[in-house]
């Protein structure tokens, strides 16, 4: 009876400190910043995706893009993952801009879509890196 009562007593221990641990500050689903993402191979790959579906979009090559790098990354956990990328490219190998691109991914079923591709202003941009 005495092992019973100490092995409750460690479960309930365990559970307090794991709800402890836990990020009470971080609502669920909400959008939250991703850490390293500038060198993260996964976030550069969904970072270049979306500029290759953004180009494939555009009526003629002169207004292609070129990606340049990941500046910032946020993520929201829905049914997968949305990822809110802001990145560099440069416009027809010109001028180098920053855009915001939005992509749903959900792994477990080899998914990801380019929900939003826009030009982020220099006041929007400086803000969120």
């Amino acid at each position: 009876m005495k092992i019973k009562a100490w092995v409750l007593v460690l479960v309930v221990l365990y559970s307090i400190s794991l709800a402890n641990s836990v990020n009470v500050m971080e609502p669920v689903g909400g959008i939250r910043d991703v850490d390293g993402s500038k060198n993260s191979l996964e976030i550069v790959n969904l970072a270049r995706f979306a500029v290759d579906e953004h180009n494939k979009k555009q009526p003629n090559e002169n207004s292609f893009l070129e990606f340049n790098g990941v500046l910032k990354t946020r993520q929201q956990v829905v049914a997968g993952s949305m990822y809110y990328i802001t990145l560099e490219a440069t416009d027809g190998g010109k001028k180098k801009n920053k855009y915001e691109a939005k992509i749903w991914v959900k792994p477990w079923m080899n998914f990801k879509e380019l929900q939003e591709f826009k030009p982020v202003g220099d006041e929007t941009a400086n803000a969120s890196s």
